[in-house]
C-alpha cells in the first residue's frame, strides 16, 4: 500500500517553487525469535515515510494526498520516518504511481547490526528492502536513527524500546543505499551483457574503501564471479581485481566516481545463467541487491519438402531455453484467415547440442483435401522470439506424371497380392 503527501519546498529566493511529497510505504517489521522447532520469525505490521520525494512539475496535485502525523502518538505503533534527499534515493518517483499501475511495492524491514558496532552510541540500525514487484524498482536502504531530545513527556516505543518523536514516529536517516535499475536482464548466447548495481553513501563519508563482490548461484550451486576492492580518495593505484570468471569486469573510475558497481560478462555461456548477487561494503556497513540473468538462443527455423511422400518437415534448431512450440496453419486461396491443421504433425524428441541447446522437428503428410495453391504455414514460438516465426510453401498441383506413376503403383501392388493369394 503506497500513499502519497504532497508539500511545497520553497528556495531561499522565493523566485520559484520545488514540488516534493512524502511517500507512505506499509511495511513489514521481520524479527528472528526461538520457537519450539528453532528459529521462529514474527512479522509486525510498519509504516515508513520517505520525506521530501522529487515530484515533477507536470505532476497533477489532485493525484496527491497530504500524510498527517497520528494527533496522539502511539507507542505501539511502528512509524519510521526519513529523509530522502541525502544521499537520494534513484527512481523514488516510481513510487508516487505504483498504487495507480496496479503495481505491489514490498517493503520489509529488520534490525541491522553493522560490523563491530554494538550501538554504543545510542542509534539503532534498519535494513530496509524495497521492491515494486514486476517493475525495474530494486533499493536495500540502512538506516540509523537520530537522536531526540529526552524529556519526562518523551514516549518510548514499546516494541523496540526507542525515544518517539514528538509527531510519534521514529526519526532516521538512510546512511547507506544499494540499488539496481533491472532485477532481471535476458542476453543472447555467446553476447555481451552488463548487470546493473550502484550504491550511495551520506555526504559525510562512512568509509573511504569499498569492497564490491559479485556471485552466482544457479541450481543449488554458487561460487565467486568478480571481485573489487578500491579506495574513493585515491584516483589510481589502489585498487585490487580478483575475477573469478574469464571476461567479467567492472569499470573501477565509475565505482569510485559515480559509485557504479556494474558488471560486465562478455560472451556468455549457458552457465553464466542464474541470481547474480551483488554485495557492495563500505566500512561497518554492508548491502545487496540481486539480478537474474536469463541466456536465450533464438530458434533457426527451415521447412524442408518429401514430394513423393507429401510429406512437409519443419525444423526448429539451436534455441534455448527449452520452450519451443511448433503449430501448422492452412489457408486455402478462397479463405482469408489461416486455420489450425487439426493434424499437428509428428514431433521429435529434443536434440541436445554440446553447447546446450535444443533442436526440435515437427513431420505434416498433408491432407489428401488440401486443395492446390493453399499454403501451409510452420508457426514457431520461443521465448527468446518478439512474436511467433512462421515459413511457409504453396501447394502444388501434380504433374501429370505423377498419375501414371500412381496407377503403375497400383497395378504392381495389385499382381504382387494376386501372385500371393494363389
Amino acid at each position: 500500500m503506497v500513499t502519497v503527501a504532497f508539500v511545497f519546498g520553497f528556495l531561499l529566493t522565493c523566485v520559484c517553487a520545488d514540488m516534493v511529497a512524502d511517500v507512505v510505504l506499509s511495511c513489514t517489521l521481520v524479527e528472528e525469535g526461538v520457537g519450539l522447532g528453532g528459529s521462529l520469525f514474527t512479522h509486525t505490521p510498519a509504516t515508513l515515510v520517505l520525506r521530501d520525494v522529487p515530484v515533477a512539475s507536470d505532476e497533477p496535485l489532485e493525484t496527491l494526498t497530504s500524510f498527517v502525523p497520528p494527533s496522539i502518538p502511539d507507542p505501539d505503533a511502528l512509524l519510521f520516518e526519513v529523509k530522502v534527499a541525502s544521499p537520494e534515493i534513484p527512481n523514488t518517483h516510481v513510487l508516487l504511481h505504483a498504487d495507480c499501475n496496479e503495481e505491489e511495492v514490498k517493503c520489509d524491514m529488520s534490525r541491522y547490526f553493522p560490523s563491530g558496532n554494538q550501538e554504543s552510541s545510542g542509534s539503532a540500525f534498519f535494513m530496509v528492502s524495497l521492491n515494486v514487484v514486476g517493475g525495474e524498482f530494486s533499493t536495500a536502504l540502512i538506516l540509523q536513527t537520530l537522536a531526540v531530545k529526552k524529556d519526562h513527556l518523551t514516549l518510548m516505543q514499546n516494541k523496540l524500546g526507542l525515544p518517539l518523536s514528538q509527531s510519534g514516529t521514529l526519526l532516521t536517516e538512510v546512511i547507506f543505499l544499494v540499488f539496481s535499475h533491472e532485477k532481471s536482464v535476458s542476453a543472447p548466447l555467446r553476447g555481451d551483457v552488463i548487470l546493473n548495481c550502484g550504491f550511495k553513501q551520506q555526504e559525510i563519508p562512512l568509509a573511504q574503501e569499498v569492497s564490491v563482490e559479485w556471485r552466482l548461484q544457479h541450481r543449488g550451486k554458487g561460487g565467486k564471479v568478480f571481485e573489487m576492492m578500491t579506495r574513493l580518495d585515491e584516483a589510481e593505484g589502489s585498487t585490487v581485481v580478483h575475477a573469478e570468471r574469464r571476461g567479467s569486469s567492472m569499470d573501477a573510475s565509475q565505482v569510485v566516481g559515480e559509485g557504479n558497481a556494474s558488471l560486465t560478462l562478455t560472451t556468455l555461456k549457458l552457465v553464466d545463467e542464474g541470481t547474480y548477487i551483488c554485495t557492495v561494503r563500505m566500512g561497518i556497513v554492508h548491502a545487496q541487491q540481486v539480478v537474474q540473468l536469463q541466456v536465450v538462443q533464438p530458434p533457426r527455423v527451415s521447412l524442408s519438402e518429401e514430394k513423393q511422400s507429401q510429406t512437409l518437415s519443419c525444423h526448429c534448431a539451436t534455441y534455448y531455453p527449452l520452450e519451443a512450440q511448433m503449430q501448422w496453419l492452412s489457408l486455402s486461396p478462397a479463405d482469408t484467415e489461416p486455420t489450425v491443421l487439426p493434424e499437428q504433425g509428428s514431433l521429435s524428441s529434443h536434440r541436445q547440442h554440446g553447447d546446450g541447446t535444443y533442436s526440435l522437428s515437427s513431420h505434416l503428410s498433408v491432407p489428401p483435401t488440401v486443395s492446390p495453391g493453399t499454403t501451409i504455414t510452420c508457426r514457431v514460438s520461443h521465448p527468446a522470439l518478439d512474436g511467433p516465426l512462421s515459413i511457409s510453401l504453396v501447394v502444388e498441383r501434380p504433374q501429370p506424371g505423377f498419375y501414371w506413376w500412381l496407377l503403375g503403383f497400383l497395378v504392381v501392388t495389385l499382381l504382387f497380392f494376386y501372385q500371393v493369394m494363389r
